[in-house]
C-alpha cells in the first residue's frame, strides 16, 4: 500500500468514528459524569481510568482467559487488555467475529460492564487479519484494528495474514483509545496517524516487551500507553516517556496482571507561548484547583493536572490560551508546510 492509500484509509476510519463522536459530549473534558458501569461513589480528581493488563504465553484455553477476565472484572476496571492473538496464532487458531472467544469475551464484557481488549487471529471472509476487537461495556464489538505491520513470519502462515490498511483510535466513554499492535511500534507513521487522532491511552498487545522502543513513542506522541505481551509483562509509560509501571511474571505461573489508573485529564506542554505569563496568570488564579505536576527543564516541558474533583486542568488551560504539545506541533507543521507551498503535511 502507498503512503496516499495508507492516509486515506485512515481517514476514513477517523471518519468514520466521528459519527459515533456525535451522539453526546463523553469526551470533552468538561465532562464529569461517571463512566458507564462504574459506581459513582466518591467524587473523583481529573478522569480517572482504571486499567488492566494481562499477559501469558500462547497455550491457554479459552477457560482458563475467560478465568483471568472474570476475576479483574470482579474487582473493577474499565478497560482490560489481553495479549497479541491471545489464543495462538496457528493452523487451527483463525476464527470469525462471531467465534468462540469473541462470544466468550463478550459476555464477561457485559457482565462486569467493562471494555475489553481481544486480540485474536481473525478470520474475514478469505483474508486472516492480525485483529485487536475492541468490546464495549455491553458485550458488543465497539472497534476493530487489523494489525498494519504483521512480522514477516506471518505471511508464512497458510493462509498468510494480510496487513490492515487503517489506524484505529476508538471514543470510549472515558476518552480516546488507540491500538497498535507487536510490529507496528517499529513504524512512526503508524503512531502519529494515532496522534494526530487525538488518542489518549494507546493499548499495544504484543509478543515481546519492545523496551526503549516503545518508550520512544510516548516521549514523541505524548499519550500514555500501555502494554499485555506473552513475555508475559506489563510496561506503562507516562504521557513524557516516563516508565511509571513494569511488572513481569508477578503471578509466578506465567502470568502477568497488572492495573493502573490512568488520570486522562493529565496534559503536557512546550515551554514555547506558554511560559511565562499564560501559566503564570493560570496559577495565580486557580492555585487551589489546578499544578504543575512535572517540569522538565531539557526538554522545555511541563505537565498540569487537577487538584480537586470537578476540576479540568486541560480546560481551565484552554481557558487562559495555553496550546499543548501535540497540538501545538501539529499546528507549526502545518504552518512551515505552507510556506513551502505544500497543501498538508
Amino acid at each position: 500500500m502507498d503512503r496516499r492509500q495508507f492516509i486515506k484509509n485512515s481517514t476514513v476510519a477517523l471518519g468514520s468514528l466521528a459519527s459515533v463522536e456525535g451522539d453526546g459530549r463523553a469526551l470533552t473534558d468538561e465532562h464529569e459524569q461517571p463512566a458507564a458501569g462504574t459506581d459513582e461513589g466518591p467524587p473523583k480528581i481529573g478522569r480517572p481510568v482504571r486499567a488492566v493488563s494481562i499477559g501469558f504465553k500462547p497455550g491457554l484455553t479459552l477457560e482458563e482467559i475467560a478465568g483471568l477476565v472474570d476475576r479483574e472484572g470482579e474487582r473493577g476496571a474499565d478497560i482490560i487488555a489481553l495479549p497479541e492473538t491471545c489464543r495462538g496464532q496457528n493452523d487451527q487458531s483463525p476464527e470469525a467475529l462471531d467465534g468462540a472467544t469473541v462470544s466468550t469475551l463478550a459476555r464477561m464484557a457485559a457482565k462486569h460492564r467493562t471494555y475489553i481488549v481481544c486480540p485474536i487471529d481473525r478470520k474475514d471472509g478469505d483474508r486472516r487479519l492480525n485483529s485487536a476487537v475492541l468490546l464495549d461495556r455491553r458485550g458488543q464489538v465497539a472497534c476493530i484494528y487489523d494489525k498494519i505491520y504483521p512480522f514477516f513470519e506471518e505471511f508464512a502462515q497458510r493462509p498468510g495474514v494480510h496487513p490492515g490498511e487503517a489506524v484505529t483510535v476508538f471514543p470510549a466513554d472515558f476518552g480516546r483509545v488507540g491500538f497498535a499492535i507487536c510490529f507496528d511500534v517499529n513504524w512512526a507513521p503508524l503512531w502519529q496517524r494515532l496522534s494526530d487522532f487525538r488518542a489518549e491511552l494507546v493499548i499495544w498487545p504484543s509478543a515481546y516487551s519492545a523496551g526503549r522502543s516503545l518508550q520512544s513513542r510516548a516521549i514523541d506522541f505524548n499519550y500514555y500507553v500501555m502494554s499485555a505481551t506473552w513475555t508475559p509483562d506489563c510496561l506503562v509509560y507516562d504521557v513524557d516517556g516516563e516508565q511509571l509501571l513494569y511488572e513481569h511474571n508477578n503471578m509466578s505461573n506465567g502470568t502477568n496482571v497488572s492495573r493502573f489508573t490512568f488520570d486522562l485529564d493529565r496534559c503536557l506542554f512546550h515551554q514555547d507561548i506558554n511560559l511565562p505569563t499564560k501559566l503564570a496568570d493560570l496559577l495565580r488564579d486557580h492555585g487551589e484547583d489546578v499544578e504543575r505536576e512535572k517540569w522538565l527543564p531539557m526538554e522545555g516541558w511541563f505537565v498540569l493536572r487537577a487538584k480537586r474533583p470537578g476540576v479540568s486542568a486541560r480546560a481551565l488551560a484552554r481557558r487562559y490560551g495555553l496550546e499543548e504539545r501535540r497540538p501545538y506541533l501539529g499546528r507549526s507543521r502545518c504552518e512551515i508546510d505552507k510556506l513551502r507551498g505544500w497543501q498538508f503535511s
